[in-house]
């Protein structure tokens, strides 16, 4: 049975009503959800939208007056930095959408669930949090053993909208890793997936290995050509022609939902163009011949030489309190002598990089891990995101947010540490990226909850403000038992015996009116250690690296 109609068509099985999953793979956009907005835009479909990171694509699903519901674990923007978003934290705020928090694994496991039928699945994530209160979350007593077990409900999508790589007329569709949330949400739809692919082949055979979803779970494909656009495709291995990520079209996506021209911005964007091939036609010329350019795996070449790191800038407050990160890191992966690093993101993501290699220069193996579904990866120059396509190829094995957040940080064969960023964080730990209560909304959880609720020992990197540094974060998004250590531009902060965190070390000068202008930023009473270290400043080496891979300051504030 031929399954390949027009994008209209593909999206009107989407009604009333439903429970909408979009997927998010390394593709993090597409062509079919774009439609979906333009064909139900002001009609007031009530759905539920089911979305593991929102960024500039769910804002549409929000200005369109399209969901009454959201269930997620990233209500903010991606590119060009990991922000609240206004448009979320306005309809959250004033009622007008509902939203339930998740972390990242967590929400995966309840689409698994779902996808394998059964009435809960186990995670380690989630307790300890204020997600605790989740409906779809609760802690049994563990029947084969001591303490408690959390569960996860299943959540059913009734239909999930994909874009992969390459599909064969009947529908079995092929992807290429890294998958992030993989394809859970396409097997639990009640009703199936609405694909839309780069290009439709008569025979999948030769790419059996990468076919992920077969003909019978598909509703409707679409051909879409650069259908993930401004996301990007990686795919080596099958007969498609990649692309990489359209940073400057993210950035102005991102800025057009702060702006009062934003309905304007959709109506280029998204209402007026009725095809694939209208949309990419309106991009300025060049732009789709440099995004296939960028796939090629040294790209990074020429952004590098054209963005050369500025090396005589003085010493800003993010460089400090990464360099300090770093170093912090590198003591403690050889002393746990870790098989693996997460990077967080921002820059916790650089603090890891830098990390890595001083500790690897002292003689740890210890390997780069991302929550993408990359293991043992090398960044690459003049691009500082954590999802840079270019770094994939370097991988030694590229998989899914699963096999990261559920096995790699959390199973017992791996000594793993993590180093996260955090938006406000208390004495013991905890750590806030959700809501501030009587303040802001912030954006979620992501992968921090399951990182900070599983992994062997985890140390946040940040600069000390008073904002930051809380007495009690009042919402938690991850729990502290597991962080081992603040580390920030004024001082290095670790638990003491009470668990609780202490000043250990500060910059190089009159140690007093270092302690006193920690004291000053602190939120909560400061204790200082008996023996206080010194912290030397960063070296030019440390200094070069760090602006190498972010030569735009596009985390370093520079």
């Amino acid at each position: 049975m031929v399954k390949v109609v027009s994008l209209d068509e593909a999206v009107a099985d989407v009604r009333p009503g439903d429970v909408v999953h979009v997927a998010t793979g390394h593709t993090r956009w597409s062509a079919a959800a774009r439609a979906l907005v333009r064909r139900h835009w002001e009609t007031d479909p009530g759905w539920t939208l089911v979305m593991l990171s929102l960024s500039s694509l769910g804002a549409l699903f929000f200005e369109g007056g399209l969901v009454r519901k959201v269930v997620t674990g990233y209500s903010g923007d991606i590119f060009p930095n990991f922000t609240p978003n206004p448009i979320f934290s306005k309809a959250y705020r004033e009622g007008k959408v509902e939203v339930e928090h998740w972390s990242f694994l967590a929400y995966l496991q309840r689409l698994e669930a779902a996808a394998r039928g059964y009435p809960a699945l186990v995670t380690g994530s989630i307790a300890g949090s204020s997600m605790e209160a989740n409906e779809g979350f609760a802690t049994v007593k563990n029947p084969f053993g001591e303490g408690k077990v959390g569960l996860v409900a299943p959540l059913h999508p009734d239909v999930a909208i994909v874009h992969g790589a390459v599909a064969d007329l009947e529908g079995n569709v092929a992807f290429n890793p890294p998958d992030l949330e993989g394809f859970w949400g396409a097997w639990a739809a009640r009703r199936g997936a609405i694909v839309t692919v780069e290009e439709i082949v008569d025979d999948l055979r030769p790419w059996s290995h990468l076919v992920r979803l077969p003909a019978h779970r598909v509703l409707a494909l679409s051909r879409a050509p650069m259908g993930a656009h401004p996301g990007g495709l990686f795919a080596p291995h099958l007969p498609v022609e990649p692309y990489g990520e359209d940073l400057d079209f993210w950035a102005d996506a991102r800025d057009a939902t702060r702006s009062d021209g934003y309905y304007g911005w959709i109506r280029e964007w998204v209402l007026e163009p009725s095809t694939q091939d209208e949309y990419l036609e309106r991009l300025p010329a060049g732009r789709v011949k440099a995004l296939r350019a960028k796939a090629d795996p040294d790209s990074w070449k020429a952004d590098a030489q054209a963005n050369p790191p500025d090396l005589d800038a003085p010493v800003n407050a993010w460089e400090r309190a990464t360099v300090f990160g770093a170093r912090y890191l590198a003591d403690r992966l050889i002393a746990l002598d870790a098989d693996a690093v997460l990077a967080g993101a921002g820059v916790a993501n650089l603090a890891t990089w830098l990390g890595v290699r001083l500790a690897r220069a002292r003689g740890s193996n210890v390997k780069l891990t991302a929550e993408l579904g990359l293991w043992d990866y090398e960044p690459t120059p003049a691009d500082p995101y954590v999802f840079n396509h270019r770094s994939f190829p370097t991988a030694t094995m590229l998989s899914d947010s699963e096999t990261i957040l559920g096995m790699v940080v959390s199973g017992p064969g791996t000594v793993a540490m993590a180093c996260l960023g955090a938006a406000a964080i208390d004495k013991r730990g905890n750590v806030n990226s959700t809501d501030i209560p009587g303040g802001p909304f912030l954006v979620g959880s992501g992968g921090g909850n399951d990182v900070a609720s599983t992994i062997d020992e985890a140390v946040v990197v940040a600069t000390l403000t008073d904002r930051r540094t809380v007495d009690d974060v009042g919402y938690v998004t991850s729990p502290g038992a597991r962080v081992g250590a603040l580390v920030t531009d004024l001082g290095v902060f670790e638990k003491d015996d009470r668990d609780e965190l202490v000043l250990t070390a500060v910059p190089e000068g009159r140690v007093e009116a270092r302690v006193e202008a920690v004291r000053d930023l602190c939120g909560w009473k400061l204790a200082v250690a008996d023996d206080l270290a010194e912290l030397p400043p960063p070296t030019p080496a440390e200094l070069e690296l760090l602006r190498t891979w972010d030569p735009g300051g596009v985390f370093l504030r520079a």
